[in-house]
């Protein structure tokens, strides 16, 4: 779970105020994105949501409008998956969303938020996208906080 720890870190006599114990700074990069601090992490708000409503996107062949329960709000999601998803198969799933990404439009519509999903690449094709989610043997309440 993202908390502030309680304990500091031990600091040495030699450590500057700017330095902070452990830090990656000489490290190489590894193949990806840039690496985040924990903090970084900690900023995102991953839930925990239910698919109640999947549409085809009016003005767009690849999008999908997903209207998602997050305990209590109901989001409307665009995602890139309609050549992956059909309609039938997204309806009722457990989904993670990161709900704290500023609202954007797509063709017209607002997402607000971002479901996560794994792209299976060949070489620099996209194969296959798969939508993370939860295990349909525990169900999850929606808008429960993932960490």
């Amino acid at each position: 779970m993202c908390e502030t720890p309680n304990e500091t870190p031990n600091e040495t006599p030699n450590e500057t105020p700017n330095e902070a114990p452990n830090e990656t700074q000489d490290e190489p990069q590894k193949e990806g994105k840039a690496t985040i601090t924990y903090d970084d992490f900690c900023k995102l708000d991953l839930r925990v949501a239910k698919i109640v409503e999947v549409a085809e996107h009016p003005n767009a062949d690849r999008l999908t409008v997903l209207k998602v329960d997050l305990g209590g709000e109901t989001r409307q999601i665009i995602a890139g998956i309609k050549s992956y998803y059909a309609p039938e198969a997204l309806l009722g799933k457990q989904i993670v969303v990161v709900t704290n990404l500023q609202p954007r439009k797509m063709r017209g519509m607002e997402s607000n938020g971002m479901l996560l999903a794994a792209s299976v690449t060949e070489g620099d094709e996209l194969r296959d996208v798969v939508v993370l989610t939860t295990d349909p043997d525990k169900q999850v309440p929606p808008g429960a906080p993932v960490s």
